[in-house]
């Protein structure tokens, strides 16, 4: 039976798994390295946990943050405490110190479910965390004096299988993602229970999703391309996703062959990195059975040489979107004379404008701030959880201000140019130049920061840390750097650092970021790539 799509109507994501539940009860959804449930186990699982947790007190509107990562647990977690009308957090697994505490505490969550390996993070933070009050552990719990209430993962899982009673609604609040912050620290993205699923639905759509597919993926489950895009879209479909634990290039093609898999979902470098490694048997006998790889950035060579090398019909980048609303522009992947660089036509939910600086609409190919707005409800994000005048702001003249550059030709194509935010993109991920700058401060020989971007030789941006220290100073570069690894997430750990008498400002004492980028990287910059430093990374 092939999914019949109507994105036209409003849902939720229990009742998007029970609707799954009576039509393919038996057939496996998720499929975690071998570890495999049906739809109906999924749904059972998830209500074992959701009972267990209104036994710690989780209600309606309450926030529950997770640190976990690629693990089927994180996923009957989510559908627990969307089946109680809950918020579910899902938070980086890289996140330590003040990046971590910032969220949970900005969450306002009062229970947190953990992996082992995280759960001395949240030790390390708990007096900072007033409204945090229990603690559950996937695994063993760790040997430590805490005031948190601890528990085990397995302990709450009730033994009552009885469908959740409490009734929820499409516009109700389901998830906070938060975004990178790029004036000040991250905000969380009111995701509502329809926002999720219509994300996910048209996707699906996009990539003529049926249930007869399997969607692998190595992205993080807190990741909206992971979590939206294939937990949500398969859901809808009755296709099933096939969840690795990290992205590995060696194990990529033993991924593929041994999930059966016949889509991929990957991000930024991931997609160059695959084509680049040498051939092998595995990726061989896998030769045209990935009918569809789809990511972004995707240009036009590195789509060409996923066809010619692996067999794939449609490597595509499909859509433009971001948290705060996804997808708005959108190609079916199967359309024919779509530009190279083209990420497709506005999509039916959202109506499109691109404005110059002066508020006037620009002409077709000329490029400006994309402007949008919805054409439904509950199809685009809440705002930003308890900043309202963040919310405020991004919201004018009935418009949403995106903060993006784009322009759009004349028949209709949309193409992105650049980011009109002070922000940085890496490895997939966004970071904060506020929260990088925030954690160089917080060494005593560093007395100014500026974090910025230089342009990358692989994908996407490259960090770099200009920086001016105090008098008499004797840090390295090296050793600065070295200094920020256990305070920093992996990919926002810079590569270039610069030292310098002082930084260019404007006369009310502004840096200009913009100069600083133009000098991109000098004779007197340091290059973490040409040290012995080496990132560990744990998920």
């Amino acid at each position: 039976m092939t999914a019949q799509w109507s994105n036209r109507g409003s849902s939720t994501i229990p009742q998007a798994l029970k609707n799954a539940c009576e039509k393919w009860p038996n057939k496996t959804y998720l499929d975690f390295s071998g570890e495999k449930y049906t739809f109906a186990e999924v749904d059972r699982e998830s209500t074992r946990i959701a009972h267990g947790l209104v036994e710690l007190g989780v209600a309606a509107g309450d926030r529950v943050c997770a640190i976990m990562g690629n693990v089927v647990d994180i996923i009957f977690v989510w559908f627990a405490v969307n089946k109680l009308g809950a918020v579910w957090v899902p938070i980086n697994t890289d996140f330590k110190g003040e990046y971590l505490r910032h969220q949970i505490a900005d969450a306002g969550a009062s229970v947190i479910v953990v992996e082992p390996h995280f759960a001395d993070r949240v030790f390390g933070i708990e007096d900072k965390l007033p409204e945090l009050k229990t603690l559950v552990c996937r695994g063993e719990l760790p040997k430590v004096q805490s005031r948190l209430q601890l528990k085990t993962l397995d302990s709450i899982r009730s033994s009552n299988t009885s469908p959740v009673t409490h009734q929820v609604s499409p516009s109700d609040l389901a998830l906070l993602i938060y975004t990178s912050g790029t004036t000040g620290p991250s905000k969380g993205c009111m995701v509502s229970q329809n926002y999720a699923l219509n994300f996910g639905g048209a996707m699906g759509k996009a990539t003529h999703l049926t249930d007869k597919d399997i969607v692998h993926t190595p992205c993080p489950m807190f990741h909206s391309a992971g979590a939206f895009g294939v937990i949500l879209m398969t859901l809808q479909a009755g296709a099933g996703a096939a969840i690795s634990p990290r992205f590995s290039v060696t194990n990529f093609w033993s991924e593929i062959e041994q999930s059966g898999a016949t889509a991929s979902m990957l991000l930024s470098i991931m997609l160059r990195l695959i084509p680049e490694a040498p051939d092998s048997d595995v990726a061989r006998r896998c030769f045209g059975k990935l009918r569809t790889v789809f990511g972004s950035p995707f240009p036009g060579k590195l789509k060409d040489q996923w066809r010619e090398k692996f067999g794939v019909k449609y490597p595509a980048s499909p859509a433009y979107g971001m948290t705060e609303a996804c997808p708005v522009f959108l190609t079916p992947i199967d359309l024919v004379g779509v530009p190279e660089s083209a990420s497709g036509r506005l999509y039916e939910d959202y109506e499109a404008r691109i404005i110059d600086d002066k508020g006037n609409e620009c002409p077709p190919n000329v490029p400006g701030e994309i402007y949008l707005r919805p054409t439904r409800p509950d199809i685009m994000f809440l705002g930003y959880w308890r900043r309202p005048e963040s919310t405020t702001e991004v919201w004018r003249d009935l418009w949403f201000h995106t903060g993006d550059i784009g322009k759009i030709d004349e028949n209709g194509f949309f193409y992105f140019v650049d980011r009109k935010k002070d922000y940085l993109r890496r490895g997939g991920e966004n970071i904060s130049s506020f929260e990088v700058e925030a954690t160089f401060l917080g060494h005593n020989e560093v007395a100014e920061v500026a974090v910025h971007s230089v342009p990358s030789d692989l994908s996407e941006d490259e960090l770099k840390v200009t920086v001016v220290l105090h008098p008499g100073a004797t840090v390295t570069e090296e050793v600065l750097c070295v200094w920020s690894l256990d305070r920093l997430p992996h990919f926002a750990v810079p590569r270039y650092i610069e030292f310098r008498k002082e930084l260019p400002k404007t006369a009310t004492h502004r840096v200009q970021k913009h100069v600083l980028r133009s000098d991109g990287v000098t004779t007197a910059t340091w290059d973490r790539s040409k040290s012995s430093i080496v990132i560990q990374r744990r998920r």
